[in-house]
């Protein structure tokens, strides 16, 4: 019986725990799992046609990118991966190399008048998704 009562009280202060997590708990874990980043100025490298971008206009993509609207993931595999790497073979994408803790990616951004395609690569993984910026769809930050 004393067993019972013993093990009844942990599972349910697990419970209430998992349930109930802090408010920092859950942003952490959110952000372990986020696929469209959050950029820092500081941190990020930007490019555009093999020229490096800074001063206002670097800040104006990283805001625009922040600011973005995440739509979908598309469904990347092995055999479609190249076909993610190369989009438009007539636009030159913004590329952006990054450093969020332990992880570098590179975001390869490409605009169109009714979205905005950007594919992150890291070292093991190609990820591709849509989102919505109107920084990006109207002011031709994207050539």
């Amino acid at each position: 019986m004393f067993w019972t009562v013993i093990v009844i009280v942990v599972v349910s202060a697990l419970k209430l725990l998992i349930t109930c997590l802090p408010n920092t708990v859950v942003e952490w874990l959110h952000g372990k799992f986020k696929l469209h980043p959050t950029l820092s100025i500081d941190s990020a490298i930007v490019k555009r046609n093999g020229s490096t971008i800074e001063g206002e206009e670097k800040a104006q993509i990283i805001e625009a990118f922040n600011k973005a609207t995440f739509l979908d993931q598309y469904y990347v595999h092995d055999g479609n991966r190249t076909h993610y790497l190369n989009l438009e073979r007539n636009k030159t994408p913004i590329i952006i190399h990054s450093v969020n803790g332990k992880h570098t990616f590179e975001l390869l951004i490409y605009g169109y008048s009714d979205h905005v395609d950007v594919v992150k690569k890291s070292k093991k993984k190609v990820l591709a998704y849509r989102m919505l910026s109107d920084e990006f769809q109207t002011n031709m930050h994207v050539s």
